[in-house]
């Protein structure tokens, strides 16, 4: 991603023998400047991705993930990976040392900021590598970063830069109700040709394709504490019964067996 100055700040690798942090660098602020979307690319250190309230999608190897406010993705040292910024907001990017770093986590894993690791976080930016308060802090934040279980709801992403453009708007409002005939005018596109290409891409229909999505997003609010019929309007229901019955149908399950469990981490989108 494209840093800009006045937005963001990252303190540089201290020298060799002068500390033996696992911390490369901390970037935080508002990527206004940012590219939308970041080439992919590789580098051998791993970073950590925390989305404060941007919504991002992480290219990760073959798949997509979803970074909603509050989570973040750790990316392995190694592997090629780029990204879209869906909304605007403030977000944080850690590099860790890789010879030096305890975390050997081999595959991309989602994990939940909290607000005392979101302060952590904050602090490491705000200090430089010398001050003393940085090695109790890092410890801490080492202790915190934990992976979270994944859920089974997966959504396939379409490459159709027609289809794609709604299927990025719909992750990022899944209670946008228009259909395909008021999504053609904004995309350039034909209902047949969308009719045609939802399927195509992502094996399902635009109805269902949509109703993946907002299955997935009210998993994450009813974990989040939402009620089931606060969730149910969040995500696009008018009525919690028509909720039920289509959250039933996607996974096989009530909301309520969904309420005050663990976070749900960023998705990965086969």
């Amino acid at each position: 991603m494209r840093i800009v100055a006045n937005q963001y700040r990252a303190h540089a690798k201290p020298p060799a023998g002068l500390s033996g942090s696992p911390i490369l660098s901390v970037e935080a602020g508002d990527p206004e400047g940012i590219e939308r979307r970041r080439h992919i690319h590789a580098h051998p250190e791993p970073v950590l991705l925390w989305s404060t309230t941007a919504t991002l999608m992480g290219t990760v190897g073959a798949r997509d993930w979803l970074i909603p406010p509050g989570y973040g993705l750790w990316v392995p040292g190694g592997i090629e990976h780029g990204g879209t910024v869906l909304h605007v907001g403030e977000m944080s990017i850690i590099h860790f040392d890789a010879d030096r770093c305890p975390i050997n986590w081999s595959e991309p894993t989602g994990v939940a900021i909290g607000p005392l690791l979101g302060e952590i976080i904050r602090h490491l930016h705000r200090t430089v590598p010398e001050d003393p308060s940085r090695v109790l802090s890092e410890a801490l934040l080492f202790a915190l970063l934990t992976p979270l279980t994944t859920h089974d709801v997966h959504v396939s992403m379409p490459a159709d830069p027609r289809v794609r453009a709604i299927a990025e708007r719909l992750l990022i409002d899944p209670a946008d109700n228009r259909e395909l005939t008021d999504w053609a005018d904004e995309v350039h596109a034909s209902v047949r040709t969308l009719s045609r290409l939802f399927p195509a891409e992502t094996g399902l229909s635009f109805a269902a394709w949509r109703t993946q999505v907002r299955i997935r997003a009210a998993i994450q609010l009813l974990a989040g504490g939402a009620t089931v019929n606060a969730t149910a309007r969040a995500v696009g229901y008018g009525r919690p019964s028509a909720f039920i019955t289509a959250f039933r149908r996607v996974t096989g399950q009530t909301p309520g067996t969904y309420t005050h469990t663990d976070a749900i981490p960023p998705r990965a989108i086969p």
